[in-house]
C-alpha cells in the first residue's frame, strides 16, 4: 500500500479511501466485517463513513457497525483513520441536521456513540449551510478539537470559493481549518478542475473523490452488459447519452491491457492534489481488485488520450474568460 499526507497535515493516510456506505443496506454486517478486515490486511488504514448512511433516520446504521467491528478488538480501531460527517437529517425537530452548533456537538456526540470510540479522525461537514456563520461553525470545532473529540475537520461538496471563505475564517482565529475536501470526481464529471482543485491546492487541502467511477459507468459497464449483467434504468440512460465516450474508452482500456476500473483510479491518483479516492466495494474480491490502480504508470501520452476523450477544464477564469 502507498500512502500520503492528508492535505497539509502530517497524517498518513492510505491512497485509497474505503468507502462504507453499502454496509448495512446492500452488505451485511457479517460481510461487512470481512471488508473492513480484508482492508486492514491490504494496508488500507483511511476509511468514510457518514452518520446518515444506513439510510433509516438518525440511526446511524453503518456508524453502529463500524462500531461492532471495533468493539472485536485486536488493534482495529488503532489502525485506522475514521473520517465520518455531519449536516444530514438525523430526526424530525428543529436542529437535528444541518450546521448549527447546538445540532453539530448533538451529532458529534452521537457519531462518537455508534462508533464505541472516545475520539473521530476527521469530522467532515457533508454539505454547505449558508445560514450557519463560519465564526459559529469555528466556534464548535474549537470546543470538539479542545476536548479531543476530533483531530482535524473536512469539508464535502462544497464549491472553491467556500474553501476559501472557511479558511480565512479559520486563519483569524489561529486555527488550523478545513484539510480535506470530499467531491464528486471521475472522467466524466471533472467540474471541480475549475476552481475546487486549484482552491484546495492553494490552501493544502487534500482532495477525496467520491463515485470515482461515476456510478459504475467507467467500470467496463459495456463489456458487462454484453457478458449478460443487468443494469438499472438510471445507468442505461446514461450509457445511451454517453456511449461514444464509453465504446472510446473501454476499446482504449483493452488497448492498453487495463481494466476499466483500474484505469480511472490511476488517472485520479496521478494528480498530486488527490489524497485518496473513495472505493466502495461490496466484496472481498472487488476490494481486492482496486490495488492494481496504484501500480499503473499514467504517462503524458495516456493522459492525453484520456483527455480527447473525457475534456477536461483549465483553471478558471482561463477556462471560459480566454
Amino acid at each position: 500500500m502507498q500512502y500520503t499526507n492528508l492535505g497539509r497535515t502530517a497524517l498518513k493516510v492510505s491512497r485509497l479511501c474505503l468507502g462504507t456506505m453499502n454496509f448495512g443496506p446492500l452488505t451485511p454486517e457479517a460481510e461487512s466485517y470481512e471488508v473492513m478486515d480484508k482492508a486492514l490486511d491490504l494496508g488500507i488504514n483511511f476509511f468514510d463513513t457518514a452518520n446518515v448512511y444506513g439510510w433509516k433516520k438518525g440511526e446511524g446504521i453503518t456508524e453502529q457497525i463500524i462500531g461492532r467491528w471495533w468493539a472485536q478488538g485486536g488493534g482495529r480501531r488503532e489502525k485506522v483513520v475514521i473520517a465520518t460527517k455531519a449536516y444530514g437529517d438525523m430526526g424530525d425537530w428543529p436542529n437535528t441536521s444541518r450546521l448549527s452548533k447546538l445540532h453539530l456537538r448533538r451529532a458529534l456526540d452521537a457519531s462518537l456513540s455508534r462508533l464505541q470510540t472516545d475520539y473521530v479522525d476527521l469530522y467532515q461537514f457533508h454539505h454547505v449551510w449558508r445560514e450557519a456563520s463560519w465564526e459559529e461553525i469555528w466556534e464548535f470545532c474549537e470546543w470538539a478539537h479542545q476536548q479531543g473529540k476530533v483531530l482535524y475537520f473536512g469539508s464535502s461538496n462544497f464549491a472553491g470559493w467556500h474553501i476559501a471563505q472557511a479558511n480565512e475564517a479559520a486563519k483569524r482565529r489561529n486555527f488550523l481549518g478545513l484539510v480535506s475536501e470530499q467531491s464528486i470526481y471521475h472522467l466524466l464529471r471533472r467540474q471541480i478542475e475549475l476552481e475546487v482543485i486549484p482552491a484546495c491546492a492553494s490552501y493544502g487541502v487534500g482532495v477525496i473523490p467520491w463515485s470515482p467511477l461515476g456510478g459504475g459507468l467507467l467500470g467496463g459497464v459495456l463489456q458487462k452488459i454484453s457478458e449478460g449483467r443487468r443494469a438499472g434504468e438510471h445507468i442505461q440512460k446514461e450509457i445511451e447519452r454517453r456511449r461514444p465516450q464509453l465504446e472510446a474508452w473501454e476499446a482504449y482500456c483493452a488497448e492498453l491491457g487495463e481494466k476499466p476500473a483500474d484505469l480511472a483510479l490511476a488517472w485520479m491518483l496521478n494528480n498530486p492534489v488527490i489524497t485518496a479516492p473513495i472505493i466502495g466495494p461490496r466484496t472481498q474480491d472487488q476490494l481486492e481488485g482496486s490495488l492494481r490502480a496504484l501500480e499503473i504508470k499514467v504517462t503524458d501520452e495516456v493522459t492525453a488520450k484520456l483527455n480527447e476523450i473525457f475534456p477536461g477544464h483549465k483553471t478558471a477564469p482561463e477556462d471560459y474568460a480566454w
